[in-house]
């Protein structure tokens, strides 16, 4: 039976031989950007390059998702390595999409580079019957939190229930066979090194926001109607009131944006829209924050005499990582780049759906460079596809051949320990208890 280094040398020189191949995957996608739930393009990729590998697979997943496995030569533990398949919204992107404004803004085209590539890896001649289980390979929809209207209408119509990619798959049993699960995002801060071995993330809920006013003439006859976007301006003003008292330690987060102002100029504006996120970096700490969100919007309305409808939508929960886990990516991390070379973050303020799945089993989210500019801004693009990309292929697989080698006792150790923070049925029920939806009307 090859040794772990032996069976690491045979993926790491099959990524390297089709190493323009993998790229090209990536650079595909970032041509064809496609937002959450609308990944069309962007999963048929994926399947057609699973079934060139003779991957067997499932579409459709959570409208979009896709799910392949690779077997190994015994049973043990199964560990799933995942990609994001959707592309934010940036429409002055270099990259952007002339009709839609969709664009790979954070990177998430390299994730599916690396997904494909680590599956060529792993594939290699007399690696499979090495191991000991299986690899889920999950190409999921929609890990940016955007279009929330637009999202919410598709739950509306019964097409999906949470609004995030990775709490669907789980939702829909499309990780009730996963114990171990891990994935690597691209980053263009330099402090973070070549590989960077990240901790925690922020948590979020999202909130959908209308306030409802009188419309009337704005020149003849203003006294006559109620200001909804003064309702919303004294809301905001009363959500930044509140900033100070947001504990640092919290690294609380809410950024709110008007998404309709008014129906005209000459109109007293009786319709206003907000969304907001409210990120922090507990689950009490997100509640809290939220509460005082929710009194805010409704002084903004009582100020005014206007109505509001507060709608609340579960988000993402706070990322916890293993540390058993990121330790055996860590080593393969400094055996490809260095020691010089691997960063680490202790906390991230934004959020990932990767947190809900970390509350059910053992995860990983370390980043990769490869990137220059802002995170989410026109100037994010990735420059080096061979560290973006085939580096952190190589690095995923080399963990799972290290999990999965030797009759899986790496693997089975890690899952025989990590104790979860939730079952899937309390997670549920904990995502559908913030689903929650309220009219406020001041009366005297």
């Amino acid at each position: 039976m090859p040794s772990k280094e032996e069976l690491k040398t045979r993926v790491y020189s099959e990524i390297d031989s089709r190493a323009e191949e993998i790229i090209r995957v990536s650079q595909t996608i970032l041509q064809n950007p496609e937002p959450g739930f609308r990944e069309v393009k962007t999963a048929n990729l994926v399947s057609s390059k699973l079934r060139e590998l003779g991957v067997p697979f499932q579409e459709r997943i959570a409208l979009t998702g896709v799910k392949g496995e690779l077997k190994g030569g015994n049973d043990g533990p199964s560990v799933a390595l995942i990609g994001e398949l959707d592309s934010l919204i940036v429409r002055d992107h270099p990259h952007a999409n002339s009709s839609t404004g969709a664009a790979h803004a954070c990177g998430h085209h390299a994730q599916i580079g690396m997904l494909m590539g680590a599956t060529i890896g792993l594939m290699a001649q007399d690696v499979l019957p090495a191991l000991s289980g299986r690899v889920v390979l999950i190409a999921v929809p929609a890990e940016e939190y955007i279009e929330i209207e637009y999202r919410d209408t598709l739950r509306q119509q019964g097409k999906l229930e949470f609004l995030g990619g990775k709490p669907e798959f789980i939702r829909l049993g499309a990780l009730d066979d996963v114990d171990i699960a891990m994935m690597c995002h691209t980053t263009s801060n330099l402090e973070e090194k070549k590989i960077c071995i990240s901790n925690t993330n922020n948590g979020i809920v999202a909130k959908k926001i209308q306030f409802i006013g009188r419309g009337s003439h704005a020149g003849g006859a203003p006294h006559l109607g109620i200001n909804a976007l003064n309702a919303a301006t004294l809301a905001l003003m009363a959500i930044h009131a509140n900033r100070e008292t947001f504990k640092d330690e919290d690294t609380i987060r809410v950024h709110p944006i008007i998404t309709k102002g008014g129906e005209a100029v000459s109109a007293v504006p009786a319709d206003v829209r907000m969304e907001t996120f409210v990120r922090g970096k507990t689950i009490n700490a997100v509640m809290e924050a939220n509460h005082k969100v929710d009194r805010a919007l409704k002084a903004g309305a009582m100020a005014v005499g206007a109505k509001v409808k507060i709608q609340t939508l579960p988000g993402y929960l706070p990322l916890r990582q293993d540390r058993s886990l990121a330790d055996v990516f860590r080593a393969n991390a400094v055996s490809l780049v260095g020691e010089e070379s691997v960063g680490y973050r202790e906390h991230g303020t934004g959020s990932t759906d990767m947190g809900d799945v970390s509350h059910l089993m053992p995860v990983i989210h370390p980043y990769v460079g490869g990137a220059t500019g802002l995170g989410h801004g026109s100037d994010y693009v990735v420059q080096d596809y061979n560290l973006a990309v085939i580096t952190a292929a190589k690095a995923l697989a080399a963990t799972v051949v290290d999990l999965l080698a030797d009759g899986a006792t790496r693997g089975g150790k890690i899952t025989s320990s990590h104790r979860p923070a939730m079952t899937k049925n309390e997670y549920l029920s904990f995502m559908r208890s913030l689903m929650k939806e309220e009219l406020f009307e001041y009366t005297e």
